[in-house]
């Protein structure tokens, strides 16, 4: 059944999701859209859903994978509430793990904060976390995202030059960055 399976993919992606949603990427890429439960567009449709509503890109995008998977699997399923069941199911999911992990792991990591062994995994966990972010920004660096035609590369890749250097050289806020490709996005497209 299509919910012991979600429940199973975003346990694994609750347990080992290290880094915040953007790390979280390209695992919940290779957890749901590899079993074909929602096609590589959508994927993409949802990640760009995630960062624009409030709150952690990796719950969002659960709710909303939670929603839309039952009735990609199955027709039978298509119904609003199996999507609202897949919603709380994958949200729920997704946070117990770290919840639990954090609970149990906080006064051990506080207690023992001046540790070499605590700063050495720590130590540890950043450059992998950093390389986890490089993946999700390579992950995203596609066609559904960058165009297929010559046309759309182009302006795509001068939107996201234009973007990053707005928001890390001229430290605009990255609200008003969005309207603008919004509205640059309507009138190039």
């Amino acid at each position: 059944m299509i919910y012991l399976r979600l429940i199973w993919a975003y346990f694994k992606i609750g347990l080992f999701g290290f880094g915040g949603g953007y790390a979280m990427l390209a695992l919940i890429e290779r957890e749901i859209v590899g079993p074909g439960w929602v096609s590589k567009q959508m994927f993409t449709d949802i990640v760009a859903i995630s960062q624009m509503t409030p709150g952690p890109i990796g719950i969002n995008s659960a709710t909303y994978i939670g929603y839309v998977a039952p009735g990609e699997y199955s027709a039978d399923l298509s119904s609003p509430l199996y999507g609202i069941l897949g919603s709380i199911v994958c949200t729920l999911v997704v946070v117990i793990p770290s919840f639990l992990l954090v609970a149990y792991t906080s006064h051990l990591i506080h207690r023992h904060r001046d540790s070499d062994v605590v700063k050495g995994i720590f130590m540890g966990l950043r450059p992998v976390v950093v390389g986890l972010i490089a993946s999700a920004a390579l992950l995203l660096m596609n066609g559904e995202n960058f165009g297929t035609t010559d046309y759309q590369l182009v302006w795509s890749i001068a939107l996201c030059a234009a973007a990053f250097v707005m928001v890390y050289n001229l430290k605009w806020h990255p609200i008003l960055i969005i309207c603008i490709a919004g509205m640059a996005g309507w009138l190039i497209y």
